[in-house]
């Protein structure tokens, strides 16, 4: 059970799979955004240049509050899913180690210049270096 448990936990924190579920989740909110822009000012908007409604300043005003809630929900859905992510990435790393840096550059013991690793002449100083100086 418990080897069930860590191989379910590796395919749920798994790069692509959170992708996936928060784009589905974004989604969903945006589509709240969709949803309100199209009943809040295209419908009403086309319903006066046809004639079928006259709106009043408290309906235009009911029609704007309803769109900018919509864009609030999206926003508070939006930093809760960061929030989260940001927790489960800061958890999946509690228990890495972190591995030293391999060293890039040497210092040259005839001029003391910095240079690659990988030198086996000095560039400033054209000193040859041997294998035991670096």
């Amino acid at each position: 059970m418990k080897k069930f448990i860590e191989e379910f936990k590796a395919f749920a924190l798994r790069g692509n799979v959170m992708d996936m579920a928060i784009g589905v989740i974004i989604g969903g909110a945006f589509s709240g955004i969709v949803t309100s822009l199209t009943d809040n000012f295209i419908n009403p908007i086309l319903n006066l240049l046809t004639g079928h409604a006259v709106y009043s300043w408290r309906d235009v005003a009911g029609f704007a509050s309803a769109f900018v809630s919509s864009v609030i929900n999206f926003i508070i859905m939006a930093f809760i899913l960061f929030c989260l992510v940001k927790g489960i990435n800061k958890l999946m790393s509690v228990g890495k180690k972190k591995e030293p840096a391999e060293k890039a550059t040497k210092t040259c013991p005839y001029c003391q210049s910095e240079i690659s690793i990988k030198a086996t002449r000095c560039p400033h100083c054209t000193s040859q270096l041997s294998e035991q100086e670096a």
